[in-house]
């Protein structure tokens, strides 16, 4: 009986071991921060088909952020949300992460209302741009800089 014991602690062993030389790669390998202000222009781009206007977007995030790793930010869209007059989709870029993207959200008039609540890993201060895309074809958005003072992606 001892034996069996002795396998299966070794087998133990071992995964922890190729866990914690996983854990270690992934940390060493770590993409930097490689998303610029054109980056996060060009997604948006790419997501949505025409020049954005200011208005109707409120987009809450605090000025300064003492810690990156969970960044607030609240993004709703003034909208009566009815078959004529609706959100279709929001999107939402930062233009300092890895990936530009951070998120983009469907709606419908079903949906009732326009209005999203996330957490946003920031490895930097930067800039939050949201657009949101209406069932006219019409383009709003609203942006926002927040300062990282330490950084959510292993900065």
């Amino acid at each position: 009986m001892n034996s069996d014991f002795s396998i299966h602690r070794r087998r133990v062993m071992v995964g922890a071991l190729g866990v914690t030389a996983a854990a270690a790669l992934a940390t060493i390998f770590a993409r930097p921060a490689s998303a610029t202000p054109d980056a996060a222009k060009q997604l948006l781009q790419t997501l949505v088909k025409g020049e954005p206007k200011d208005g109707r977007v409120s987009l809450r995030a605090p000025e300064i952020a003492e810690n990156g790793n969970a960044v607030p930010v609240t993004v709703s869209v003034e909208s009566p949300m009815t078959d004529k007059d609706h959100v279709k989709a929001l999107h939402i870029v930062a233009d300092g992460n890895p990936n530009p993207g951070v998120a983009s959200f469907s709606f419908t008039p079903a949906s009732g209302k326009c209005e999203v609540q996330l957490r946003v890993r920031m490895a930097q201060t930067q800039k939050i741009v949201c657009v949101a895309e209406m069932s006219d074809g019409s383009l709003w958005t609203a942006a926002r800089e927040v300062k990282v003072t330490i950084g959510g992606c292993g900065g």
